[in-house]
């Protein structure tokens, strides 16, 4: 018997977002991308927001950072 795959938790660093409107159209957007079970956002009025991403096994990071990008924000790498 298998045990259930465990999802994986992704830290994306992301500019430009500033309140939780920004926080929602990132959110909707990386929760389209394929395997994502979760998205959590934190907010910094500093500077760049961290964004955790959790998904059933691997993550396609450039799936994800072209859902921030079509949310209208910017990946730091």
């Amino acid at each position: 018997m298998n045990a259930p795959a465990q999802d994986q938790t992704y830290k994306i660093v992301v500019t430009g977002m500033t309140c939780g409107h920004c926080a929602s159209s990132v959110t909707e957007e990386l929760q389209e991308v394929s395997g994502v079970t979760d998205v959590r956002v934190e907010l910094n009025s500093g500077g760049a927001s961290e964004v955790f991403v959790s998904s059933e096994g691997p993550l396609d990071i450039a799936a994800a950072e072209a859902a921030v990008a079509e949310a209208g924000y910017t990946v730091v790498r």
